[in-house]
């Protein structure tokens, strides 16, 4: 080989050496492949498809919530309702102290829960998740609600 293809080689593999060097630091094991980070005021939150909230639910390690009003079913396993109206200053304490607790929201078209997952986020908690398209992409996905 000529020393300018060694050379060429070198600063490729230098460059594929950086860029994984460069990835988030979340770890692989929190984030379900292709989950899409969420930039807003104050931070991120992740949005996640029926799909990705399936992988999570297997092993439930998060407050699981579901903010639309009025209701109109639940996803399995949901732990709290707390309506996207009153998701103020006044309701924050229905939430984990901790701000760093996993945090899962849902509603029926995903519009009210990425409005609480932005809130969330101005508020400090840094670990939230939004389940893109709501209940809707849920049911197309083939997946049922429970007292529709």
């Amino acid at each position: 080989m000529t020393f300018r293809r060694l050379l060429t080689i070198a600063v490729i593999l230098i460059g594929l050496l950086t860029a994984c060097g460069s990835r988030s630091s979340t770890p692989s094991a929190t984030l379900p492949s292709g989950g899409t980070r969420v930039s807003v005021a104050g931070g991120t939150y992740t949005d996640v498809t029926p799909v990705q909230l399936n992988e999570l639910l297997r092993n439930k390690d998060f407050f699981f919530v579901n903010t639309h009003i009025p209701y109109e079913g639940e996803i399995a396993s949901t732990g709290a309702f707390i309506a996207f109206e009153e998701n103020g200053p006044q309701r924050v304490n229905e939430y984990p102290a901790d701000k760093a607790a996993k945090i899962v929201l849902y509603c029926r078209s995903g519009r009210m829960s990425a409005i609480v997952a932005e809130a969330l986020v101005k508020a400090g908690y840094t670990n939230v998740w939004n389940l893109k398209g709501g209940m809707r992409a849920w049911e197309a996905a083939g997946e049922a609600l429970i007292g529709k």
